[in-house]
């Protein structure tokens, strides 16, 4: 494996801009002068045109194309509102806090389309603006498909923190089959208050959020957090390589195997989440898997019984049927197969059986003798508040208490 470790030369002002000239855009009279874009992370994206003609221009529309995947094409056109004249100089904001936010260092491609009252018509070349978090000085290591970006700390920081993810990956596609297959940008804030202050409306127990859509990870890590933010790191690489691997315009996947390979990814299970399973072991008050697909619940031990059974559910799907199976169910889910329907095919049992089987073969497990810990990165639950996706933006917000940062 080749690391890269780069300096990013970014201003430290709040400001950018972030210029794209059109060289003297022509035609018949017509003429783009100048076209610029500049960031205001994490709030604003303002674009601005200047253009004139030897006749009134009458109709300029901005079109833009955020680099992220979708199932098809989208291009978003703003028509700006301005009074004709032969020279122009028109703006558009766009406004994060009415879209919700991008994060850091998404691309986007914008261009311009000008007519004038003859009928003329000129569009300017794409140019890309990166909506870029510039108040930091962002130091960066590769490694594989994950570029790691960090402005506080030894290089040692960064390093203990992409050999977590890369042991993560490594475990996922040894157990599972399951790789990335586009790249992956983990963005580690210094604190959770650094990471509150790069999300439009943050809530103030947020830790992390992953941007499945566009490949990214945004996490707070305090220097004296380093512990919590490997386990972090893993579970949000699981997101992005399960969304990768199965993303599909027709069908999710059930919230059991999600979460389960996701806990899977960040290595055994914690105490604090074996004391609850054994516990509803002990009084037969294990949740069906059936209820295990839909949402977890937002009730504190519900939601940590919910991911202990997901965790064990995964191991024992990996354990009994082997590496093979697993991966051939993800790819039943990515060819938009139901939750039966995908376990019928691949297993020969539905979540019923699926259940059954699983119950006949748990046991208690031994906690540690250790102080019963539970994931700090799902600890938010213990607020009530659960696991909270926010699915049209492709976000997956995750939940911390008691930052050190």
């Amino acid at each position: 494996m080749i690391k890269k470790l780069g300096l990013l030369a970014l201003a430290a002002s709040l400001l950018v801009a972030a210029l794209s000239p059109v060289l003297a855009h022509a035609q018949a009279g017509l003429t783009v002068l100048d076209s610029s874009a500049s960031v205001q992370f994490p709030l604003k994206l303002d674009f601005s045109l200047s253009a004139r003609s030897d006749a009134d221009i009458a109709d300029i529309r901005l079109r833009y194309v955020v680099e992220r995947e979708s199932f098809a094409p989208v291009t978003s056109e703003v028509d700006i509102e301005f009074a004709p004249a032969s020279e122009v100089d028109v703006g558009w904001t766009w406004d994060m806090r009415k879209s919700g936010g991008l994060p850091p260092g998404t691309a986007v491609d914008y261009w311009w389309v000008v007519r004038d009252t003859l009928g003329r018509q000129l569009e300017t070349a794409p140019a890309v603006v990166r909506f870029d978090d510039i108040r930091y000085l962002w130091r960066s290591l590769a490694e594989g498909k994950v570029t790691l970006y960090w402005y506080q700390g030894e290089e040692s920081f960064a390093h203990e923190l992409m050999a977590a993810s890369q042991r993560a990956l490594e475990r996922l596609a040894e157990d599972t089959g399951a790789e990335l297959e586009r790249p992956a940008k983990l963005y580690i804030y210094a604190s959770t208050q650094d990471l509150q202050g790069a999300m439009v409306y943050p809530q103030e127990w947020t830790g992390g959020a992953a941007f499945t859509r566009y490949s990214t990870i945004a996490i707070g890590i305090a220097l004296t957090d380093l512990e919590w933010g490997k386990r972090t790191i893993a579970h949000e690489l699981a997101h992005l390589v399960v969304y990768q691997m199965t993303s599909n315009p027709y069908g999710g996947l059930p919230t059991w195997l999600e979460e389960g390979l996701a806990m899977y990814a960040e290595g055994s299970l914690e105490s604090g989440y074996i004391a609850y399973l054994n516990r509803a072991i002990a009084g037969d008050s294990l949740i069906s898997v059936r209820s295990l697909s839909s949402p977890f619940s937002a009730y504190a031990e519900q939601s940590l019984l919910s991911y202990a059974q997901s965790y064990r559910l995964v191991e024992y799907l990996i354990g009994q049927y082997g590496r093979t199976k697993m991966l051939e169910l993800l790819g039943a889910f990515r060819q938009g197969s139901g939750y039966d329907g995908a376990l019928e095919a691949v297993y020969g049992f539905d979540m019923d059986g699926l259940d059954e089987l699983w119950r006949r073969n748990i046991a208690p497990a031994q906690a540690s003798q250790e102080q019963p810990g539970i994931s700090p990165v799902l600890l938010g639950v213990l607020i009530a508040l659960g696991a909270g996706f926010l699915v049209g933006l492709g976000v997956a917000i995750r939940y911390k208490v008691g930052s050190k940062g």
